[in-house]
């Protein structure tokens, strides 16, 4: 293909029907189909990027290797396709205002009056189109649903790229719901009829829908659905629920989702590159063994928050042919932390901000430091490790991190001066919270007979970072001498990205977040060798 086509997949009905996941395994499909393709979301929300956003309010914040805090449902495109999220895959209202204004303070709209049309959707027609370079398909979820107040711009803007690209180069599909009521003992379409009306009269006609259902769809209901929607009886896609995530490439398959693609857009194209889809899928449904994962954290109430280290522990799993089974331990609870640690095979205590729930990650760690259960620490998993060795086998019992306010044993501190790509970054203690982390890729060195230079298999790493605190060295020799060993550093030797433990089976804490490098068919190394770890764990205690 000498120029890309584009898909744009836009939700009706309710929120959370799986845009992100829809749009990820379509992605899948065409790859299976030998094209190229990108992904793309583009969030309505006013906020420059989800950095600054609760967990409650968002879900996980998503980190790219070029360090852009983006949406979860990148996350689901990296682990589907392994194509790796940039800067110029992922938008908010919020960085589309801010360019704009940007722009008329510099003067470069000539003294016009700045408008939503054209400015605003000139500015998100630049951004789906540009840097597709090689790109066969580029995928753009937008955000939201149809009829959100928000959400306007974006359809204008993709109305007026049917237009500039043609019918030939775009291509308009609506995911929706179909309920299912009991007392009428059947499947409703009249929502999803309402939701496509309602997108026809922002002037863009669906030209497939793919809808969200519990059962199977009668002929009947996709015979209506495509008379009143006025689309083509074989573009009426049933999306069942599957039992796992993964299952979904391989049912839109059998309901000929990407085929039907293919067929609007002209291509005949067989899919050959299915089989790793089938023999992962009879890889699950294989793995009967479970193994007790417990996840010590203060946002187990939404388990959007923890989207990608779920996924990588399901990937271990896979991996070594088990189940993991999370058991989910409210941190702020810190009182009930230990006894609900006695059942578990392996402990993992993740990133978070602030000092609530500080009291059972401590506990946490404190437990499998001393009971010898299989321990990953990441991000402030590892900072946390560190604070417990330094109170309990140290006796510094004001240890702690300047996060939580001034201490006399600052063994975490701010990180205000480091060296990327870019050169040196400076940050100050009461500067913008926005977009100021150590953000992205960054290398480190392993420490060649450590355990984690076994794990990787290597002498230098790149993982993707999302903080602002890191350990002080200067306690280092200290707790080297209790058994706490700091084995891996930036290239410069000056900041410590990995601790471990000698004298312990499996101890591993870590200062970036590997779970956002784990995919679906190359599980990432430390979630494998933390479930093998696990596995032995409970294979010893019988």
């Amino acid at each position: 293909m000498a120029e890309p086509r584009y898909i744009f997949i836009t939700g009706g009905v309710t929120s959370s029907l799986g845009k992100g996941l829809a749009s990820a395994a379509l992605g899948a499909l065409l790859q299976a189909r030998n094209f190229k393709v990108l992904l793309r979301k583009l969030d309505p929300y006013l906020n420059v990027d989800p950095g600054t956003m609760s967990p409650y309010q968002h879900g996980e914040v998503y980190v790219t290797d070029d360090g852009t805090e983006a949406d979860l449902d990148l996350g689901h495109y990296e682990r589907f396709t392994s194509v790796a999220a940039r800067s110029s895959d992922y938008v908010t209202t919020g960085k589309i205002y801010s360019t704009v204004l940007s722009k008329e303070r510099r003067g470069d709209y000539l003294g016009a009056t700045v408008q939503v049309i054209p400015h605003i959707t000139d500015e998100i027609k630049r951004f789906i189109t540009n840097d597709t370079e090689g790109a066969d398909f580029v995928l753009c979820e937008i955000g939201g649903t149809v009829g959100d107040i928000e959400g306007l711009p974006y359809l204008e803007a993709i109305r007026q790229l049917r237009n500039d690209l043609g019918r030939e180069r775009t291509m308009f599909i609506h995911l929706t719901l179909l309920p299912y009521i009991p007392t009428a003992g059947e499947l409703k379409t009249k929502p999803t009829q309402h939701s496509v009306k309602a997108l026809l009269s922002e002037g863009i006609q669906a030209d497939l829908l793919l809808c969200r259902s519990d059962r199977p769809i009668p002929a009947d209901a996709k015979r209506k659905l495509a008379q009143f929607c006025n689309v083509h009886s074989d573009n009426v896609i049933a999306a069942l629920d599957a039992g796992n995530i993964y299952q979904v490439p391989l049912q839109y398959h059998e309901e000929k989702f990407d085929q039907q693609v293919c067929r609007y857009f002209g291509i005949e194209k067989p899919a050959t590159a299915l089989d790793p889809w089938h023999k992962l899928i009879d890889s699950i449904k294989n793995s009967k063994e479970k193994v007790r994962i417990g996840i010590v954290g203060k946002y187990v109430q939404l388990l959007d928050a923890y989207k990608s280290l779920i996924q990588a522990l399901a990937h271990g799993g896979i991996k070594h042919q088990v189940i993991p089974e999370l058991v989910w331990i409210d941190s702020e609870k810190e009182e009930n932390v230990a006894s609900q640690l006695g059942t578990v095979d392996g402990i993992l205590v993740p990133g978070g901000f602030g000092e609530r729930g500080i009291g059972g990650k401590l506990a946490a760690a404190q437990y499998a430091r001393e009971n010898k259960v299989p321990f990953f620490g990441i991000c402030f998993g590892m900072q946390l490790a560190v604070i417990e060795a330094c109170r309990n086998q140290l006796g510094l019992k004001d240890a702690s991190s300047t996060e939580f306010g001034p201490t006399s044993e600052p063994v975490v501190g701010l990180l205000t001066e480091w060296a990327s790509e870019a050169g040196i970054q400076l940050r100050e203690e009461n500067g913008d919270l926005g977009g100021t982390m150590r953000l992205g890729a960054y290398p480190c060195v392993l420490e060649k007979d450590s355990l984690v230079h076994k794990i990787y298999g290597k002498d230098e790493i790149s993982e993707r970072h999302r903080h602002r605190y890191e350990v002080n060295t200067k306690y280092s020799k200290r707790l080297e001498e209790v058994g706490l060993h700091f084995s891996g550093f930036s290239p410069d030797g000056t900041l410590p990205e990995i601790i471990e433990r000698k004298d312990h089976p499996w101890f591993v804490g870590v200062q970036f977040h590997p779970e956002l490098k784990s995919r679906l068919f190359e599980s990432h190394p430390l979630f494998s060798a933390f479930i093998k770890a696990a596995v032995d764990h409970k294979k010893h205690q019988g």
